[in-house]
This record gives C-alpha cells, structure tokens and sequence, in this order.
C-alpha cells in the first residue's frame, strides 16, 4: 500500500519580499526585462531561445507560457501533453506550472508522522517534474533540452555553441566573463544556473492573488469563497489541506504554497488520447531513476507505482488541463472526481473499471484512506454539488494577478 501520509505539516520557507512585473492581460509576462538582474536577465533570454531545440523553434517558454502561469502545451493536437520540435513528437505527461517551483525542496524522504497512530515513517517529497527525477532546479534544466520528444538538442554542447554564436553571446560574457564559452561544459552549467536564476526571481512566485490580498487584510473573500475556503480546510469534508498545505494560523502568504511536496496515487482515469502511454501506463515515482539508492532501508519502491507529486494550488484556475495525464480540462471536473470517485465510478471510468490507467497490481497503491476518498459505492460523498462549487469558487480566489511594469 502507498504509505498513510498524515500531511498535517506545512513547509515554511524564509524569503524576502518580493514583488512581480506584468502588464495587463491574465497572467501576462512583460516582455522588457525591468526588474531583473544580468544574471536573471541572461536566463529569461536562455529560456525564451528557440534556436537551442532541432529543429530550430520551441524554447521552454513554449511550453512554460507566462500567459497560463507558465504551463503550456506548445499547440499540441492533444492539450494534455506538449507538441515538441519535430513533426509529430508528443510528450508522455502533463506540463507542470513552474510558477514557485523553485521553493520546492530537493527530493529526498523525510520524516512523516501519523497522527492516528503516531507512528513516523520516512516518505519521498520534493524534487522537480511531477515524479521527482531532477533534484532541483539545475538538474531539470536539462531534461527538456535534451529529450527528443521535447526540445531535442543533440547535446549540452551544442546548446553552449548556439548561444555563443547567438544574439546575446555578449550578455553572457558580461555575467560570467570573457572566456565563458572556452570550456564548454562548464559553460552549460553556468547557463542553466543562470535559468535558475530566472526561475527563482521575483516573477516567478509572485504571492499577488486575491488569496494572497485577504492574508494581508486588503481584500475580502465572498460568501462562496469563504465557504470553499473553509470546505477545503475541513478534514472531514474536501480535506485538501492534508496535501495542500497552508499554516492555519499563520497570514503570510509565503506560509501559504497549497502542497505539502510530498507523492500520492490518486487513480486517475486514463487519458487514451496520449499515445505514449497507450500500452505503458505511466507508473510515476516508481520509475524515477535511482529511487532504490535514495530509499531508506526497508522502503518497497513498488508502493509508490502511480504516485504523482502534490502540485500546487496557486493559479490552478489558468493550468488546466489536470492531473498528470490531463484526464480532465475542467478545474471543476478535478473537485468532483476527488469528491465521487468511490461512491459513484461509472461518472469517471468506462465499466466502472475504477484506475484503469494503472496496471491491477498497483491499484491497491491509491489512495483510499483519506477523506475525501473513504467512501465507498453508492454512499453519499463528503461534498455535495453546492460544496464542490464553492471549493472552485475558493481556489479560483488563488490566481496572481497581474501588476504594471514599472520601467527603470
């Protein structure tokens, strides 16, 4: 069985003001760089370049859109996986937001205790991508570069010869110096830290939602927002606090990021529009290379088959589609599947065939402990349609709003 995740803890992160440069339009990046450093600068124009994918034309922000919080499908034919530089290559996942990816901790298993029994056990948490294969940010720079279904650059090295030739093969002197480019290898490390650097600026987790505004005493909640609101705080109602974190007591919204980082199997429907996993289902953590090395003594890596990390909530609204296969499009759908997938699973899987995208021998691996997800067939569920409604209404109060760039 996938490990009882008691999930009551939240991770605070020490981090100074910050503050995000848009302009108008949802969720829209300006375009000038006012605000950043020459590093931060150097790694917006590294993720904005499209000469570093073969063919030549998809950068990471083509599929890490600013104008839905940086997640993105690049145009794909199929919106639940990204259409890569060449003809016809599809990804096998979801895009996830990178919107405040870079306060993930690096992965690794911590200490999870069980408030029912008080046992401590060691759980997987944190990392990058959706199974946590890069350990940070600067390990996931490359994976999209360099996989031939997404970028499809045929090396690191080309990637450093392309910017050296490139438009601002100057800015990258500036930051790192003259002879930068002679050593090639250390050149792409120093280029995907400047990414890094982008990532983690001040526009990439901006803490400017309505949410963020009624922690800090400036805004109000409505009726319906503020039952949600308390919906999904209830342990025995939506219960999303267990995953989604939040510090209760506390109105810092940087207390505030809606996951706990840690990996559940949820038994998504399968999503038979993704071709890449139409005879492979995608197993998740399980897969993540050198798990066994990782994993304390003891720790049955097969009980994390179809276990997925815990995605933030901030800007859930603009990221759809969902899941880690993107089996719905609809923010609403993802609530009223938490909230009938036991009582009622005809509403989500052909034949009633409940996880049918995991094989049957890692169905026991979902969660079905926690609630929502204790009930079983036929019995009422924990929400009800007006309370799935309001829980929307709720998380559609988590969407940063956009700020007028101030030129310097």
């Amino acid at each position: 069985m996938l490990p009882h995740y008691s999930k009551g803890r939240a991770l605070i992160f020490a981090l100074a003001a910050l503050t995000w440069l848009a302009p108008s339009g949802a969720m829209a990046l300006d375009s000038d760089e006012a605000g950043l450093t020459p590093v931060e600068r150097l790694g917006k124009r590294v993720f904005e370049d499209k000469t570093l994918s073969r063919p030549a034309g998809v950068s990471c922000a083509s599929c890490h859109d600013a104008a839905t919080a940086f997640q993105g499908s690049n145009g794909s034919p199929v919106p639940a996986v990204a259409r890569g530089s060449q003809p016809n290559s599809l990804g096998k996942r979801n895009t996830p937001t990178i919107l405040y990816a870079s306060l993930a901790p690096p992965f690794g298993f911590i200490d999870d205790k069980d408030e029912e029994t008080g046992k401590v056990e060691k759980v997987p948490a944190g990392g990058q991508f959706l199974d946590g294969r890069a350990n940070d940010l600067l390990a996931q720079f490359e994976g999209p570069l360099l996989d031939p279904l997404e970028m499809n650059a045929p090396s690191k090295r080309f990637a450093v010869e392309a910017i050296r030739d490139g438009a601002y093969a100057s800015l990258v002197k500036e930051v790192y110096g003259e002879k930068i480019f002679d050593n090639p290898d250390a050149a792409f490390e120093k280029l995907a830290q400047a990414v890094v650097a982008y990532e983690s600026s001040a526009r990439f987790h901006p803490f400017a939602s309505k949410f963020d505004d009624y922690l800090r005493g400036k805004a109000e909640l409505t009726a319906i927002e503020k039952k949600g609101f308390a919906l999904f705080k209830d342990p025995k109602k939506g219960n999303c606090l267990a995953c989604h974190v939040g510090k209760e007591d506390s109105r810092d919204p940087k207390d505030w990021l809606f996951t706990d980082y840690t990996y559940d199997a949820l038994g998504a429907p399968k999503n038979a529009a993704i071709v890449a996993t139409a005879n492979a289902p995608d197993l998740g953590l399980c897969k993540r290379p050198g798990l066994e090395k990782l994993a304390p003594a003891g720790f049955d890596v097969g009980s994390v088959c179809g276990a997925f990390k815990v995605p933030t909530l901030r800007n859930v609204a603009v990221t759809g589609p969902y899941l880690h296969n993107g089996a719905f499009t609809k923010l609403r759908d993802v609530v009223a599947f938490y909230a009938t997938r036991d009582t009622d699973p005809a509403r989500w899987y052909p034949k009633a065939e409940k996880f049918n995208d995991l094989p049957a021998e890692y169905r026991a691996n979902v969660n079905t402990k926690e609630a929502p997800y204790d009930r079983k067939e036929g019995q009422k569920p924990r929400l009800s349609e007006k309370d799935i409604d309001a829980i929307v209404a709720f998380l559609e109060t988590l969407t940063d709003k956009p700020q007028v760039a101030t030129k310097p």
